[in-house]
């Protein structure tokens, strides 16, 4: 088999193993392991230097291989071989294609013509045990030429191992007869091979959630990794009896630009993975946040406005993943047609003068389609979302699109043409996320819309965003497109029951596709991404000759494309102003629409784990309320006091039914200020009344209500009746972090007796609910009774380990007070490093300042927290005096980046 290795100068290799010295080495000590750490430690640190001298990656990665089979060899033919059945070794995988990075697995194989085991067992012991006691990593298997055949028969990774295996030592013959064993004509023939490596790379892909832009991307085995580049020459070894790309570029299925892209990806592939292997020491292959930094920094990337170095560095990863999937579709597509489809019939149908359709792949109908009229470029696009049959471009018109992609160009922008082709592709019936993918894939998006193409694998450094800004732009979009199927999927339906009503109610569904596309599409810029992005919405609509009312609006939406989330998430929500103020940024019911449904798939698009039941019923309360607001008209805001004598009327008569006298229920409800009515709905009320008036114990009341399965994921509700007293709240927030729950929402009320009553809305560390968990609603409820039973005491702050990936972040933190909004309340903003424990701090400063917590807001965005508090004095009074305020500020911002330092150096 030919190797790689003829191309290594032999002045690299005399420096990397010198056997003369080698063998001097050897008479120093007894035992030949010192020699052989000597040289291999020598060789590793010489090929670290020849890396970060620039030396070519290929010729680096094909020297460490060269490097290994010689230590091999050595220690194979020390042993003798001779006394039994004929046995090779054989390296194995990637090993065998003659690759190897510093921490890849060394996989062999011994092969042995027959089974008889016992006549090397000590040669094969010894020589493992050598291996190892040397410091080398193997992955070894030993088997006879009929086992080999047997396994490989039936285990597409073993077959696949073995087609790149090559000899290191032993009988040339053995390897031969093994080859011959598992040819295509004895098992695996190239159209079931094929088949299975579809299948595999579809579940592989799978669990790399099918994309190219995780954020922390797995080098190998993401799509766009180095396991897509193998595929491709497993396939084509299989078929074509080849790995090598270059003989793929003879046989016609790449053409020479192509392959130099090819080889470019591979080289930047591998850089990483050196410099990853090396920086780990070890085989690692995730491109975790724990080693961006210090790659970027490696590969001499710097910080500058808009974008880190970090930031910068990935973007080039990502935007190389996307020429390697764009490759292995062509390929791939040209191993279908050339192995799967070979002998199917062809089936063609003609869809106009430029294109056909071919076995439900859609073709130009010559090879001058392009070059005679550019906008047939957006037209197959267009095409393809107008018939549910079309599986795709073929190979050739792929190749033919990238070959004339140039065409897309200034002139073909302006192209009143190609400007309603686009328009119409934002209002296709079926498969425009598809569609849009292929678009950006095969580079044919981010040339019509240059601004997207500068967000094409842009990464922001945060664990907010889980994607990459292009491809969270295009899940959002395809988020939109499935509220549509609403009334068709019944999944779809319960999880946004709001979205997939009112997306049918929108009377343009194409402007919310456009808003999409632009709301981030001023990130990496520096400046607001929002007010950037409304810039670039307006020129597109001007250029595609939108009216006056539809550009308004899509500028709007892109400007306050997070407004709702905020406002949802960060205010009161019981506070009529705060409906009221949000009312008149909307506007219009119909603006009101369109931003919702832009907010639900933008939370959804960008973090997974963001969307729980609590934060659809914060959006859907502001959604409800601001709409009927608009209904009455935006100055007509509710009277309060009809307000809560609406609220108290349906609560009573509720109690009433209940059995409960109404001079009992009066007796109560004049203790509550009202606050208490304006902020908890009557059914709450209901509840939490009905407790208090049940409860004939001195002890502190803990009420829990079971959550119903399908509000589970809303987070469940703690209700606290005790007497008030100072640091109250800072006591139970402690007692929640003991109890490992996450507080969402808190609304602190005291009432005239003096009793407090808060009621907490709380999910478990793992985001769910508490649910119908009688054991862990008593256990809440026992510590919490435990913990307000000791009013001197407070309970100790449990320090947890900090996740991983948080402790790669730190920001400076920020604390804002403010009596502005309300002159009877003092508004406390913080803005911080998340960390667990982190309330607990906060509650506890509270606690040692004398201050009261009336209510608090809680929002996590990834690593970053944005609490709300209002507060007061502990006469509860507002925050006045200007000193005050700044020892609240300098004491707070002291305590949070304490936090932050011993996570340093904790971890």
């Amino acid at each position: 088999m030919n190797t790689p290795f003829e191309h290594i100068p032999d002045e690299i290799k005399e420096s990397l193993f010198n056997k003369s010295q080698f063998r001097a080495d050897l008479t120093i000590s007894k035992t030949p392991i010192p020699a052989y750490k000597k040289c291999i430690k020598e060789a590793t640190e010489k090929m670290s230097l020849l890396f970060k001298d620039g030396m070519d990656i290929e010729q680096l990665v094909y020297s460490r291989a060269w490097f290994i089979d010689q230590v091999l060899r050595l220690v194979w033919e020390h042993l003798n071989w001779n006394r039994g059945c004929p046995v090779a070794l054989l390296a194995v995988g990637g090993y065998g294609r003659g690759e190897l990075h510093p921490g890849s697995d060394i996989d062999i194989l011994i092969l042995l013509e027959e089974a008889h085991y016992e006549q090397h067992q000590t040669s094969i012991e010894e020589f493992l045990t050598l291996l190892w006691d040397i410091g080398l990593q193997v992955g070894s298997s030993v088997r006879s030429l009929k086992e080999c055949a047997e396994q490989a028969a039936s285990d597409l990774t073993i077959i696949t191992n073995l087609m790149e295996s090559r000899v290191i030592s032993g009988p040339e013959s053995l390897h031969i007869r093994l080859m011959d064993s598992i040819d295509t004509e004895h098992m695996w023939h190239s159209q079931r091979y094929l088949q299975a490596k579809f299948d595999e790379q579809r579940a592989r892909h799978r669990k790399y959630n099918d994309t190219e832009y995780d954020l922390e991307p797995n080098l190998k085995g993401s799509p766009g990794g180095l396991r897509d580049l193998h595929m491709l020459g497993w396939v084509a070894r299989r078929h074509y009896g080849t790995h090598d790309p270059a003989e793929l570029l003879e046989l016609g299925f790449l053409t020479t630009v192509e392959y130099q892209q090819l080889q470019k990806c591979r080289a930047f592939l591998w850089k990483i993975r050196w410099a990853l292997h090396t920086l780990t020491g070890r085989s690692e292959n995730r491109l975790l946040f724990d080693h961006q930094k210090a790659l970027a920094n490696e590969f001499g990337y710097h910080d500058h406005t808009g974008a880190l170095a970090v930031e910068q560095f990935m973007q080039s990863y990502f935007r190389t993943a996307m020429i390697v999937s764009q490759l292995k579709d062509l390929l791939l597509q040209h191993f279908d047609d050339n192995i799967l489809s070979a002998h199917s019939p062809q089936f063609v149908r003609t869809i106009n003068d430029r294109f056909q359709i071919c076995n439900n792949y859609i073709e130009t109908v010559n090879d001058s389609v392009f070059a005679e009229y550019p906008p047939a470029i957006l037209e197959m696009f267009v095409l393809m979302t107008r018939d549910q049959s079309i599986l795709g471009p073929t190979a050739e018109t792929i190749r033919l699109m990238r070959d004339y992609r140039h065409l897309v160009d200034r002139t073909f922008r302006k192209d009143p043409r190609c400007n309603k082709l686009f328009l119409e592709l934002m209002r296709a019936p079926y498969a425009l996320t598809a569609t849009l993918r292929r678009l950006a894939r095969y580079g044919i998006l981010g040339r019509y819309l240059p601004e997207f193409g500068k967000i094409i694998g842009q990464m922001q450094y945060d664990l907010f965003h889980t994607l990459t800004v292009d491809a969270h732009t295009l899940l959002l979009i395809k988020y939109l497109r499935s509220f549509a199927y609403g009334k068709t999927s019944h999944e779809k339906s319960a999880r946004f029951p709001i979205a997939s009503r009112i997306i049918h109610r929108i009377p343009k569904p194409e402007l919310l596709n456009i808003a999409a596309l632009y709301h981030d599409i001023g990130k990496g810029r520096g400046g607001d991404h929002s007010q950037l992005g409304a810039v670039d919405a307006q020129q597109f609509c001007r250029t595609h000759g939108l009216n006056k009312d539809d550009t308004s609006l899509i500028v709007w939406l892109v400007q306050e494309h997070l407004t709702m989330s905020v406002t949802a998430q960060k205010k009161d929500l019981s506070d009529p102003q705060v409906i009221q103020d949000f009312a008149r940024q909307v506007g219009t019911r119909d603006r009101l629409k369109y931003l919702y449904l832009l907010t639900v798939a933008d939370i959804n698009a960008t973090n997974p784990g963001l969307w729980n039941g609590w934060r659809a019923s914060l959006l859907q309360q502001l959604y409800n309320q601001t709409l009927q607001l608009l209904k009455r008209g935006i100055d007509k805001l509710p009277d309060l006091d009809e307000q809560i004598a609406e609220t108290q009327e349906q609560a009573q008569q509720l109690l009433i039914d209940k059995g409960f006298a109404k001079k009992q229920i009066n007796d109560l409800w004049h203790l509550f200020n009202e606050d208490y009515f304006q902020r908890h709905q009557s059914e709450e009320i209901v509840w939490q009344t009905e407790g208090i008036l049940n409860h004939l114990s001195e002890t502190p009341l803990i009420l829990i209500p079971e959550v119903d399965e399908d509000y589970d994921n809303q987070g469940s509700c703690v209700f606290v009746y005790t007497p008030d007293r100072p640091n109250l709240f800072a006591a139970i927030v402690a007692a929640f972090h003991q109890l490992g729950l996450a507080i969402q929402d808190a609304r602190i009320i005291t009432s005239d007796n003096n009793f407090s009553l808060d009621t907490f809305r709380v999910l478990e560390e793992d985001g769910s609910a508490i649910g119908a968990n009688p054991a862990r609603i008593r256990e809440i409820q026992h510590h919490l009774q435990n913990v307000l039973a000791a009013p001197d005491g407070f309970p100790n702050v449990i320090r947890r380990r900090t996740p991983r990936q948080l402790r790669h972040f730190s920001r400076e933190p920020e604390v804002i007070i403010s009596n502005q909004i309300d002159p009877s309340q003092t508004v406390l903003e913080i803005t911080a490093t998340d960390r667990p424990g982190l309330l607990t701090l906060i509650g506890k400063t509270f606690a040692e300042l004398e201050l009261q917590v009336q209510g608090a807001k809680i929002a996590t965005f990834g690593e970053k927290v944005e609490d709300s508090f209002f507060i007061s004095d502990r006469n509860m009074n507002p925050i006045e005096d200007e000193a005050m305020s700044r020892k609240i500020c300098s004491e707070l911002c002291d305590v949070l980046r304490e936090a932050s330092k011993l996570d340093a150096i904790t971890s």
